[in-house]
């Protein structure tokens, strides 16, 4: 597993006060805000930790678990909300952001588990497909050989709910940090990870008084080598391999960014784009052949500040 510091991109809060770190959906879920507010961080990981424990595929207990292995459950307001924004994005991305992936992501690939690669008989195969879930405010059921995966944008969903109830705390500047995934309340200093090495790509300094990035990697779950990357194209069953880290900053709420960033990542290059350019997003796309894009108009929502490697 990457370093603590590495997990979280490097962020920085720009005030004095507390960190505190929890380990939760597979990664580290950290929340830094003012001393005098410190325990606000407990409701903040209360919200965060009742979405693992409701969209988890991996925890039995949780109704994403019960509705892949049963084919049918009972569902809360969260996995119902979670799902309706799973549909728009799908729409949204026309049909690049596909939680119903998880035929190969949790059953094909058994990524986080007994990770194996599967024949490419099995990935023709798998039971992908939207129209595989069905659901309703009380109720989600699959078609045969179906599985949900949320993964997609879960840790942004997670992010949301920490921050609105650090909001309903009264903390007014905070970062709510889970991976790749980070929202400040308040304005701050936010890095890239280098996804060729253990270093930072890129620093930034927010602009808005409330600021979420996202970011998606070939290098941060793979089976054997980055060929075979848990970041799978519903469209051609297959593992991406053109981008090496896709970066998306705004002020949409982070399940947002965090799908969008998915969906881009799937994408043929020329394709994500265009889905990029009519979002209201800042973006750093960096190529696995190490170019770097990062649009005109990065500079809305961010400064760019300088790496240790970078001379004064």
């Amino acid at each position: 597993m990457k370093s603590l510091l590495l997990l979280l991109m490097a962020v920085t809060l720009l005030l004095s006060g507390v960190e505190r770190t929890q380990v939760m959906m597979g990664t580290y879920a950290t929340v830094s805000l003012p001393d005098a507010e410190a325990v606000c961080a407990d409701a903040a990981f209360a919200a965060m930790r009742a979405v693992d424990k409701t969209l988890s595929s991996y925890d039995p207990e949780a109704e994403i678990y019960r509705l892949n292995h049963d084919r049918s459950a009972r569902i809360s307001p969260i996995t119902y909300d979670a799902l309706r924004k799973a549909k728009r994005y799908y729409e949204q991305s026309g049909g690049y952001f596909d939680v119903t992936v998880g035929a190969l992501t949790r059953g094909a690939y058994r990524f986080g588990e007994e990770e194996r690669v599967p024949a490419p008989s099995e990935r023709r195969h798998a039971a992908i497909g939207f129209s595989l879930l069905d659901f309703n405010a009380t109720h989600a059921a699959l078609k045969p050989g179906a599985m949900v995966d949320l993964g997609g944008f879960g840790k942004g969903y997670g992010i949301d709910r920490g921050a609105a109830a650090l909001k309903r705390c009264g903390v007014k500047r905070a970062t709510v940090a889970l991976s790749g995934d980070i929202r400040c309340l308040g304005r701050c200093k936010l890095a890239i990870q280098d996804p060729f090495s253990e270093g930072v790509l890129m620093i930034f300094d927010t602009v808005e008084e409330e600021t979420g990035i996202s970011t998606s990697g070939n290098y941060r779950r793979f089976v054997g080598d980055k060929s075979k990357n848990h970041l799978i194209d519903p469209k051609t069953r297959t593992p991406e391999q053109v981008f090496a880290s896709v970066t998306l900053i705004g002020t949409a709420d982070s399940s947002n960014l965090d799908a969008w960033t998915t969906a881009a990542s799937v994408m043929p290059p020329q394709r994500a784009l265009a889905f990029l350019a009519a979002l209201p997003v800042s973006y750093v796309l960096v190529y696995d052949n190490g170019t770097i894009v990062k649009s005109a108009d990065l500079g809305r929502y961010v400064t760019e500040g300088k790496t240790g490697d970078e001379d004064d």
